[in-house]
């Protein structure tokens, strides 16, 4: 068995925080690390204690949640409660950093951000990270790395379509559930 590669096991750390986010609008989780060790995670949700958008919905001005801590900054604020150093760390985020984030990644001395999903991409967040020296390197995650029947469930599915070709289905519906299995199996080719 081959071991998943760095890259994939803090992106897929990043991954598993997203799933603990309150935002009803985009789940993000990034997780910090320093010399191949995770010094700290965040995902995006409201302050301790206050109402979350999941229970009261999102506090929306001028199209953003207002109630809402970004993953990264959760992330660096865990750092800083706990007198964790960030100078020459890597993040690794689910969803490319907003301006805000961007900023507070390099006030906090993150030397590279690795990111999984482009969203929203903003020239000036690009521009700051070139400027400040900041690597960013997209990691996309194979999704099986979570998966662990993901073989199984790949298998299962290529015992049903042959079973589906032999009872007769049409060409036509053959290459299209043909085309579905390949995006779902193998959504980077």
């Amino acid at each position: 068995m081959e071991r998943i590669s760095w890259d994939q096991y803090f992106m897929a750390q990043s991954h598993l925080l997203a799933l603990r986010s309150t935002c009803t609008r985009l789940m993000v989780g990034a997780t910090i690390v320093r010399e191949k060790r995770i010094i700290a995670g965040g995902y995006n949700g409201s302050v301790s204690g206050s109402d979350h958008c999941i229970d009261n919905g999102c506090y929306v001005v001028d199209h953003h949640c207002i109630r809402t801590i970004h993953a990264e900054v959760n992330a660096l604020l865990q750092c800083a409660k706990f007198g964790v150093p960030t100078q020459g760390a890597e993040v690794y985020v689910t969803h490319f950093p907003c301006v805000h984030c961007a900023k507070s990644i390099i006030q906090a001395g993150i030397k590279h951000v690795f990111y999984a999903t482009d969203y929203k991409n903003h020239p000036y967040a690009v521009e700051l990270f070139e400027t400040a020296g900041v690597k960013v390197s997209q990691v996309v995650l194979e999704q099986p790395v979570l998966d662990i029947h993901s073989k199984g469930k790949q298998e299962l599915t290529e015992k049903m379509y042959t079973k589906l070709k032999q009872a007769g289905l049409s060409e036509s519906e053959l290459h299209e559930l043909t085309e579905e299995m390949h995006l779902l199996y193998d959504p980077k080719e």
